[in-house]
C-alpha cells in the first residue's frame, strides 16, 4: 500500500469513537500534543496502526495531536507544510535544521527525504461536513520542500481535495502535503486525533520525543 497523496478509509467501528469521545474530555485546547501512552492515542492506535503498518513496514508513532475545533475555538490555518520533527533535546547534526521551540518542546527541521517517507493519519471523531473547517491539500504538493511564502501559490497549481468526513473516518496523507483549515462557517465540535509515523532512526544522539 502507497499513500503518497490523501487516502479515505471509511468508518471504524463505532465502539472506538464512542471510546474516543469518551477519552478526549480531558483536554480542553484547541490543539494540544499528548503523548504516546496518553489513552487518547492508545485508543486511537488500535485502528491508526495497522494503516500504518502497511503502508510504512517498521513504522512507529513519533507524534500525536488532538485538535478540538468548536463554536469556541474556531481558527484558520493557511496553507502550509509540516516540516519539523520534534526531538528529545538539541543536539546539532549536519543537514538537521534551523531549530525552534515549540511549546517548550525541541523542534527541528530535518532532511526532506526524511520526512517523504513519514506518514500522516487522522482519525475523525466528530463528522466534518463542508461547512465545519474541513481540511483541504493540495495534491502532489508532497514531492518537494516548498518555500512558506510560496506556500499558497504553490498550492494552486495542484488539483486541490476537500476532507469531508464522517465520525471514525481517516484520513492519511504524505506528512509533508500543502494543506490548510478554514474557520469553520456554522461550527460545531470537530475532534481529530492525529499521529504522525516514521521507520527512521535519527542520526547520533538526536533521539524522537514521545
Amino acid at each position: 500500500m502507497e499513500i503518497g497523496g490523501a487516502q479515505h478509509y471509511r468508518a471504524i467501528a463505532s465502539g472506538i469513537v464512542t471510546e474516543l469521545q469518551d477519552a478526549t474530555g480531558a483536554h480542553f485546547v484547541a490543539g494540544v500534543r499528548l503523548a504516546i501512552d496518553d489513552p487518547v492515542v492508545l485508543c486511537g492506535m488500535k485502528v491508526l496502526l495497522p494503516i500504518a503498518s502497511a503502508a510504512r513496514p517498521g513504522t512507529r508513532p513519533v507524534r500525536a495531536i488532538l485538535f478540538d475545533k468548536s463554536v469556541h475555538r474556531n481558527w484558520t490555518v493557511p496553507w502550509h507544510q509540516d516540516r519539523t520533527i520534534a526531538v528529545h533535546s538539541r543536539v546539532d547534526v549536519p543537514g538537521f535544521g534551523p531549530w525552534s521551540l515549540k511549546d517548550e518542546m525541541q523542534h527541528v527541521e530535518p532532511p526532506f527525504a526524511l520526512l517523504a517517507d513519514m506518514l500522516t493519519l487522522r482519525l475523525h471523531i466528530d463528522a466534518c461536513a463542508m461547512d465545519n473547517a474541513p481540511l483541504e491539500v493540495a495534491m502532489g504538493s508532497h514531492r518537494q520542500r516548498i518555500a512558506a511564502g510560496r506556500a499558497s501559490e504553490a498550492a494552486r497549481s495542484h488539483q486541490q481535495l476537500t476532507c469531508l468526513a464522517a465520525a471514525g473516518d481517516i484520513w492519511a496523507y504524505a506528512t509533508p502535503i500543502l494543506h490548510r483549515s478554514a474557520r469553520a462557517e456554522r461550527p460545531s465540535r470537530r475532534r481529530v486525533l492525529q499521529i504522525d509515523f516514521s521507520a527512521a532512526e535519527l542520526p547520533g544522539p538526536l533521539e524522537w520525543l514521545r
